[in-house]
């Protein structure tokens, strides 16, 4: 074999050895934003379910508390009928008014289900508030990746594109099948 030929045969095993690194980087990148939101979409899920048990605690103190109680089971609803960054923005509305009834009435205060349901509630918004992050730093990642060198060159015949940060508004579909009515 001529120098020439061996030559070029490495630099096409060179050039697919870059190519399938490239690739898979690319991969690997975009499933990371897809697993953010799926996590966002596990968090949304858990406040969803978690709404009707705090309203049916709150309704055995606050009875006659009806207009706060209605307007967090139609945000809660509305975000499960119409996911939007829109719908989940009106129900943490809802539910920050529904938590301040608990200074309103001592006895819901002091309800260990109250406060038990208040502290998931609190860790449920700051683990979606984590996945938010997470996602953001993702989709950060992935869009750097694809307009880097050589990768550039490469990423829109591979079939990658930018991932768009509002992606994050539509990825908050949280969608309850079933919500268990837990009465206490």
């Amino acid at each position: 074999m001529s120098v020439v030929l061996i030559f070029v045969i490495a630099m096409v095993i060179i050039f697919a050895l870059v190519l399938i690194g490239i690739y898979n980087r690319l991969v690997a990148l975009r499933q990371t934003c897809r697993q953010g939101v799926a996590d966002i979409d596990a968090q949304l899920r858990q406040r969803h379910d978690l709404v009707p048990n705090l309203v049916n605690t709150v309704k055995r103190y606050a009875t006659h508390e009806r207009d706060t109680l209605d307007a967090v089971i139609e945000a809660r609803n509305t975000a499960v009928a119409n996911p939007s960054a829109q719908s989940e923005t009106a129900l943490r509305g809802s539910l920050d008014r529904l938590l301040a009834l608990g200074e309103a009435y001592p006895d819901l205060k002091a309800s260990a289900n109250f406060q038990s349901l208040q502290g998931e509630l609190a860790d449920l918004e700051d683990k979606l508030a984590a996945a938010r992050r997470a996602l953001n730093a993702a989709v950060a990642r992935f869009n750097a990746a694809i307009e880097a060198f050589p990768a550039v060159l490469f990423a829109g015949m591979l079939g990658f594109q930018h991932e768009d940060f509002s992606r994050l508004a539509a990825s908050e579909v949280g969608v309850v099948d079933q919500v268990p009515n837990v009465q206490f």
